[in-house]
């Protein structure tokens, strides 16, 4: 005879596709009913009409549904109770092994700041597909799109699904195992921004302070351009970030790209490497390495001008998962490699060498 246990073993099974933990893990499995061949489960959401809801019906109804005995699921749901989230939060949060009150990440987690000097050099755009490389090298990757004044990373991954809000804590969406969270959630549709200073300082602190990234292997932050008030501020708040800076071949954007590697380092941010995006015959080849050894830290390597890439991130797909095989997705991946090829003791740095790319 079929009995609780084994329906409550069965629905371990069922993963919450954000917090990316099992219901019953979550506390989230409300009530369970075995009335002989059939079996009645209440799941309870954090919000109502939360829009993950036709995940967990999917997956509670097949994996009860496999158990012997069972010919019909009914799954209904509920919404949690202001003391259940509040215990949720504090479960959650008990998982991580706070850095500062900057970034709610766990120590462990690598934070990478992909920055650049000058906009248009493609760095939004590679920062996506590094994190996809990453992913596809088995490792569990977060993206924070920090470019307060040009969030475009939900565009090149998309999503349009809003973040969740659970008690005072904001749980990401999630793309194919990528967790993603962007300025522009919140924000109305293409509305400027018009913060400066203290209050741009105190709205990013909340918002890196409040979201629940849960335990990841690499955060990537997409810096925003330049050397001003966000990028100082992101400096301040992303303890322990190691930078990588994104720059094409001409003079003028190593030059510049130069200013924001200087502005990491005084950030106390660690120099990982340069990458050199567009390499072509239209804006020629070699700045990285010059801008690498100028800085005297490795060239991670040069990814060539594809149209793809372009076209790809329109449509809201990497083109290291869609193409892995092109020739900027391999290089890409080799970035990535050289990357994980490095490791890092606590407040010790880069201990081992990184291949440099001639």
């Amino acid at each position: 005879m079929l009995s609780r246990d084994q329906v409550m073993e069965a629905l371990s099974r069922v993963i919450d596709p954000e917090l990316q933990r099992p219901v019953t893990d979550l506390d989230m499995v409300r009530e369970v009913r075995v009335d002989g061949s059939e079996v009645a489960v209440t799941i309870a959401l954090t919000v109502p009409g939360c829009p993950l809801r036709a995940s967990f019906q999917e997956q509670v109804a097949r994996q009860v549904g496999s158990l012997a005995g069972v010919e019909r699921v009914v799954v209904s749901f509920d919404v949690m109770s202001p003391e259940e989230k509040a215990a949720l939060t504090a479960k959650l949060r008990g998982g991580v092994t706070a850095r500062t009150k900057g970034l709610s990440v766990d120590r462990a987690t690598r934070v990478l700041a992909i920055a650049s000097g000058k906009g248009g050099v493609g760095k939004s755009s590679l920062a996506v597909n590094l994190a996809a490389a990453f992913s596809s090298l088995g490792q569990r990757v977060g993206v924070l799109d920090a470019d307060v004044y040009g969030h475009s990373v939900p565009h090149l991954l998309g999503v349009s699904q809003r973040p969740v809000a659970v008690d005072d804590m904001i749980v990401p969406p999630v793309r194919d195992g990528l967790k993603l969270m962007s300025i522009g959630f919140f924000l109305e549709e293409n509305a400027p921004i018009m913060w400066r200073g203290p209050m741009l300082h105190r709205a990013l602190e909340r918002f890196l302070s409040d979201v629940h990234w849960g335990e990841l292997d690499f955060l990537l932050v997409d810096m925003p351009p330049g050397t001003g008030d966000v990028s100082i501020s992101l400096g301040q708040l992303l303890p322990r970030a190691e930078a990588v800076i994104v720059t094409t071949p001409q003079p003028l954007a190593q030059e510049v790209a130069a200013r924001a590697a200087l502005m990491a380092r005084k950030t106390n941010m660690r120099l990982l490497g340069v990458i050199e995006n567009m390499t072509s015959e239209v804006f020629g080849a070699g700045g990285g390495a010059k801008l690498a050894a100028q800085l005297d830290c490795p060239l991670l390597g040069a990814v060539p001008l594809d149209a793809r890439l372009r076209e790809a991130a329109d449509r809201g797909h990497p083109l290291v998962w869609i193409d892995p095989e092109a020739e900027a997705s391999r290089a890409i991946l080799a970035c990535a490699q050289a990357i994980l090829a490095t490791e890092r003791e606590r407040e010790v740095g880069i201990v081992k060498e990184l291949p440099v790319v001639s």
